[in-house]
């Protein structure tokens, strides 16, 4: 996606290229109108000298044309040829002309009165160069008014653009619990009051979303936690029955893993739904919490061929929730048991990482980037695809690293990296 400048750059460009634009049409203007006027001051000294001229010859044939530092004339007439006259001149019609000799510029007068040629010639040397010179001076106006019109649109952009920097800062440190009053609701007066009442409507829904989620949460934590309560105790009772055998102590081992799953399961997605900021009151001793999460699987392990084993380099403590590291150890461990068989399942755990290796059919390729979205089956799942997003949402939540690694046919090797 590309990049977008900020607002307040964005106005100051849009006031510095219409402060340019303006200024060069200003300037272009000024420019047509100034050289229109020089030309017509030419024709008419042009004119005026021709008339003095020709009105001198009139009272004395003998006049000469006249010759200063900037007009030469010239008298042409029939059936001989002026003295000194150019040779470009000599075959020009009547009327004004542009001409170039020697390199300088002039303004030509050509006349015609009774078979007399008459030409003026005005050196526009000294015009050229009080136009490039003005031409100077319009270039740095220009300039000139081009940062001026930018300087105040960096100045206005900052007092436009102020009302909302202010209330993007108030909405970034409003508090969904406690939402201030951004707008003011019975006069919305312009267009920012509107965008501020709009935030407070929205902040007002998402403060009773949080105290829905809340309310739920702790519905859910007496709701859930008391029926599995229930259960865990009854199992307990079963087990201590002597009269019990082998094939029913099997089920009943098989309900206390599932209410222990169960339980897992509801504290770490209440957690989940709590403020990210909730502090951790004891840390989490990883090893035992692997082992116990290692063991409930052995029996599956077992019924699959699988060799399932734990290895734990040194002591581990984690400032997490015992129940998000559960919930990710489990489901880690659950996926490598169902998805090998007649294989094995290494659990290695030290202070940097968790890494859960097995040698079942591993993951296609064209699957690896998709195994953590929600409800994402692989083509050999029982479940209901949510277990690894789950593990995913636990990592996001404290700031761990979760990555898969499944070379074709060798099986998979899923590393969750504690970071810091």
């Amino acid at each position: 996606m590309r990049r977008r400048h900020s607002l307040r750059i964005r106005v100051s460009i849009a006031f510095a290229a219409l402060g340019a634009v303006l200024s060069l049409l200003f300037a272009l203007g000024i420019w047509v109108a100034a050289h229109d006027v020089s030309q017509r001051l030419m024709d008419e000294t042009l004119s005026a000298e021709m008339a003095d001229y020709k009105a001198r010859r009139a009272r004395n044939p003998e006049s000469l044309p006249p010759a200063t530092a900037s007009l030469r004339g010239y008298l042409v007439q029939p059936g001989t040829a002026a003295a000194g006259l150019p040779a470009p001149i000599a075959d020009l019609p009547p009327g004004r002309h542009e001409l170039l000799l020697d390199g300088i510029p002039y303004r030509v007068a050509v006349e015609e009165v009774a078979g007399e040629r008459y030409v003026l010639l005005f050196d526009e040397t000294r015009q050229q160069r009080r136009e490039r010179r003005f031409l100077v001076y319009l270039a740095a106006g220009v300039a000139f008014i081009t940062i001026f019109a930018t300087l105040g649109g960096v100045w206005l952009a900052g007092q436009v653009i102020a009302p909302v920097t202010e209330l993007a800062e108030a909405v970034l440190r409003a508090d969904p619990d406690k939402p201030p009053r951004l707008g003011r609701a019975a006069d919305p007066g312009d267009e920012i009051d509107r965008l501020a009442n709009a935030f407070d409507h929205y902040l007002a829904r998402l403060a009773a979303f949080v105290e829905r989620e809340r309310a739920f949460a702790a519905d859910a934590s007496h709701e859930l936690r008391t029926p599995l309560a229930v259960i865990r105790g009854a199992v307990e009772v079963l087990s201590d029955d002597p009269g019990l055998d082998e094939a029913r102590r099997e089920r009943i081992a098989r309900i206390e893993r599932a209410a222990a799953e169960m339980s897992e399961l509801t504290d770490a997605l209440l957690l989940l739904a709590r403020e990210r900021n909730a502090p951790v009151d004891t840390p989490c001793d990883a090893g035992p919490l692997a082992a116990r999460c290692v063991e409930r699987y052995r029996p599956l392990a077992a019924a699959r061929g699988t060799h399932l084993q734990l290895e734990v380099a040194e002591a581990v403590l984690l400032p997490v929730p015992p129940a998000l590291f559960a919930i990710v150890v489990a489901n880690l461990v659950h996926n490598a048991v169902a998805h090998t068989r007649n294989g094995r399942v290494l659990v290695t755990l030290d202070r940097r990482q968790l890494v859960v290796a097995d040698s079942g059919s591993g993951i296609p390729g064209e699957d690896l980037d998709r195994v953590f979205d929600r409800h994402f089956r692989g083509p050999d799942s029982l479940g209901a695809g949510i277990g690894l997003s789950l593990v995913k949402r636990v990592c996001e939540r404290v700031g761990w690293q979760i990555t898969l690694d499944s070379p074709p046919m060798q099986g998979t090797t899923a590393t969750l990296g504690f970071g810091s």
